[in-house]
């Protein structure tokens, strides 16, 4: 029981940081109903920046470590924003009404040229992170078996459902909200109503590069790594978690991500971890065929 109770905990950050990717997956998806891998490249981007600079002003300008990080989160945030806004504004939203196909294949290049420019960066070496913030929080106090999480995941959880908390205020109580929503219903619609459908599209995609820079830096600062392939990982595993609960949904889109990071958690448990991503993918997909929701628009 204690075991379980302790899988439970472990799941709760994987939960959050997946609903938080989900979110603002779902931001920018339904003001263009087109798959987008880009945005998994722009988590592990800032994730990439994080590290690159908080290694830069440890080793090379001689920081204390929170000013080192302070550093790496604001070239992050800078850095993954910026590559969104140009990578929205001059690739994405260009073809963002076109053929489905000819996203795809815009967004795994946008993809491929952020792997590639944080690999170069950073030498095609891997940077890890001190450890940080690792004491741990009891919630069980069993001397056999004690429930607990360390700060930094604490912490990163409750950032992460904060973002996603706001980001929902955001958008069902703002104006640029509701020009988001009249968008996302019907564009043509909101056309004639005076709305501009492209400048609600850039700014859906900077909301979105926001989402995952913050997401991707929260995640390095606790795994202490970002992988070079963890873009393309993610682009593939976000879109799939997104729909779930609904891709033009934000919030659902959260809620269902964070159900797959509860189940995928307690399957690394129970289950054998070669075969874990096989069956959540193969869940996802089944779940889709049977309960699709939605058709992208042609």
């Amino acid at each position: 029981m204690l075991y379980f109770l302790q899988q439970i905990a472990n799941a709760v950050p994987i939960a959050a940081l997946y609903a938080a990717l989900a979110f603002g997956y779902a931001i920018a998806f339904a003001v263009t109903r087109r798959a987008d891998l880009t945005y998994g490249a722009l988590f592990a981007f800032s994730g990439q920046m994080f590290v690159l600079f908080a290694d830069f002003g440890w080793n090379r300008l001689w920081l204390v470590l929170p000013a080192a990080l302070g550093l790496g989160a604001a070239a992050g945030l800078t850095l993954g924003v910026g590559a969104g806004l140009v990578a929205g504004r001059y690739v994405m939203r260009p073809l963002a009404f076109s053929s489905a196909n000819t996203v795809v294949v815009a967004s795994l290049g946008s993809l491929l040229v952020l792997m590639e420019t944080a690999r170069l960066a950073s030498e095609t070496k891997s940077l890890w992170l001190p450890p940080f913030l690792n004491g741990n929080i009891v919630f069980w106090p069993d001397p056999r078996f004690p429930v607990t999480l360390t700060v930094i995941q604490l912490l990163n959880t409750l950032l992460m459902v904060a973002l996603v908390a706001a980001g929902h205020w955001f958008l069902t109580h703002s104006r640029a909200g509701r020009s988001w929503r009249a968008v996302s219903e019907d564009r043509g619609a909101a056309a004639l109503c005076g709305i501009n459908a492209a400048s609600v599209y850039i700014a859906a995609y900077g909301a979105a590069s926001l989402i995952a820079a913050c997401c991707g830096i929260l995640a390095a600062s606790y795994y202490g790594n970002m992988d070079f392939g963890t873009g393309l990982t993610f682009g593939v595993k976000v879109l799939f978690i997104a729909a779930i609960g609904g891709q033009t949904s934000p919030l659902y889109a959260a809620l269902g991500a964070a159900a797959i990071g509860l189940l995928e958690t307690l399957w690394g448990a129970y289950g054998p971890m070669l075969w874990r991503d096989f069956a959540i993918f193969g869940f996802l997909v089944i779940v889709l065929a049977v309960t699709r929701q939605e058709k992208a628009i042609p």
